[in-house]
């Protein structure tokens, strides 16, 4: 992405394509923190504008467990979708085509959500919807007084794990549905988690390092 200081002077940047992974990713990425526990309603990014808009309200008693959102420049893509047909043996398998979603844990209760967060991936819960990729990176905020030392999700507690896979298992399932709406195909450690964060850089340059060129050969 063409960096130019005068244009941060007069446009606010957009969360997905303007902002910087970060120099040590994938070890320590930076996140755009959409929800938190707090909010009654689901926010999420608008791809077009960068601006956060309401998806819908939360109809039901889930709560989000932690901050939650995204990392930049990345996109769960072929790349992505590929390592998890590698891992669990499933086939035509697919990206969900949105940037990868990561979930922070913090001792702080966050307010708001429309910041950026340093944190430190410790795994991630390998997630399906239908047939889309839809992984949930598991993250500890920078220097957090509680979670800041914790290096991989093995040295989480086992109920607050469960706790994860609870709520991404049914954040969109109404009190009448019979089947759930996602599937958790397993449970990652750090290193995985590097490499999903990996490819989903690779999905995102694939899809938007061609337009960029564009741009800069243009401007």
């Amino acid at each position: 992405m063409p960096h130019d200081p005068a244009l941060h002077l007069m446009f606010k940047s957009h969360p997905w394509h303007g902002v910087a992974i970060g120099p040590e990713a994938p070890r320590r990425v930076t996140v755009f923190i959409e929800i938190v526990p707090a909010d009654t309603v689901k926010y999420e990014l608008d791809k077009d504008t960068g601006l956060l808009k309401v998806d819908r309200p939360q109809l039901y008693s889930n709560v989000c467990p932690s901050p939650y959102g995204f990392v930049p420049r990345t996109l769960c893509g072929p790349e992505v979708a590929r390592l998890s047909e590698e891992r669990t043996g499933r086939r035509e398998l697919v990206g969900d085509d949105d940037p990868l979603d990561i979930l922070v844990l913090t001792e702080k209760d966050f307010a708001h959500g429309d910041l950026l967060v340093q944190a430190v991936p410790i795994g991630g819960l390998g997630m399906l919807d239908g047939n889309e990729v839809d992984d949930k990176i598991v993250a500890v905020m920078a220097k957090d007084a509680v979670y800041g030392g914790v290096d991989d999700i093995g040295r989480l507690p086992n109920l607050l794990i469960d706790r994860l896979k609870h709520y991404f298992l049914t954040y969109k399932q109404a009190p009448e549905d019979r089947q759930l709406a996602c599937e958790l195909l397993r449970v990652y450690g750090r290193d995985e988690a590097f490499e999903v964060i990996r490819r989903s850089q690779a999905d995102y340059a694939a899809r938007f390092a061609p337009a960029l060129g564009a741009l800069v050969a243009k401007g």
